[in-house]
């Protein structure tokens, strides 16, 4: 009876520890991972969570050094979200190297140096996007006037029912192509939200004429390829 009493004992003892050791919990690390861990909420290291659709988000910082004919223009915009900038620090020029700075509507994308007038004094043309839904261009530019001062260049004010810009809706560039200034936008068959593209490009070739009070561009020729 006392070995039957052993062995009752051992078989008891033995049933307890396998059966504590099947309920023994298991450190699978992906698991451990998911508890622990807390979520990232760190704005910096998580941008892709803060931007989106309703974020306004700021372009680089734009900075472009042009030359031409002894005269140096800096080209400088932080490129803010709000409120932007843009300033042209001018050097050279004989009487005056004041900075110029104006505010921009959109983003300052790029800047281009020309003598469209070929009279040896070059002019600055700083070229800007909006930022609404249809990206439209604007110009901040100025001539250097007999190499002595920097003045206002004045693109006129667009008319929506003018010739030129029929089928206009945004998405318009621009660049100085030898002694003229061009505008080139693609023809859409309307200026609403879905207006779709034509497949066709309207191209607006300016030249560069003295005015009373500023230099005018002047459209000169319109075509359509």
């Amino acid at each position: 009876m006392k070995n039957y009493g052993k062995l009752i004992a051992i078989l008891t003892i033995w049933s307890f520890l396998t059966g504590c050791g099947s309920t023994a919990p298991i450190n699978s690390g992906t698991n451990t991972a998911k508890t622990t861990l807390p979520e990232n909420t760190n704005g910096a290291a998580n941008s892709s969570n803060t931007t989106g659709p309703n974020v306004s988000v700021a372009a680089k910082p734009f900075s472009k050094t042009l030359e031409l004919h002894g005269i140096k223009f800096v080209v400088e915009s932080p490129n803010s979200a709000t409120g932007n900038t843009v300033k042209v620090m001018p050097s050279g020029l004989e009487v005056s190297n004041d900075v110029q700075s104006k505010l921009v509507n959109g983003e300052v994308y790029d800047a281009e140096i020309g003598d469209l007038n070929v009279d040896q004094s070059p002019e600055i043309y700083i070229y800007t996007r909006d930022n609404g839904g249809n990206k439209k261009a604007g110009l901040i530019a100025y001539s250097a006037n007999n190499k002595k001062s920097l003045s206002d260049i004045n693109l006129p004010a667009d008319e929506p029912k003018s010739k030129e810009l029929e089928g206009f809706n945004g998405g318009d560039e621009f660049a100085v192509v030898e002694n003229s200034f061009v505008r080139r936008f693609p023809i859409f068959d309307g200026t609403s939200a879905d207006a779709k593209k034509t497949g066709k490009t309207r191209q607006i070739q300016y030249k560069l004429k003295q005015g009373e009070a500023s230099w005018q561009l002047v459209v000169d020729k319109v075509t359509e390829f």
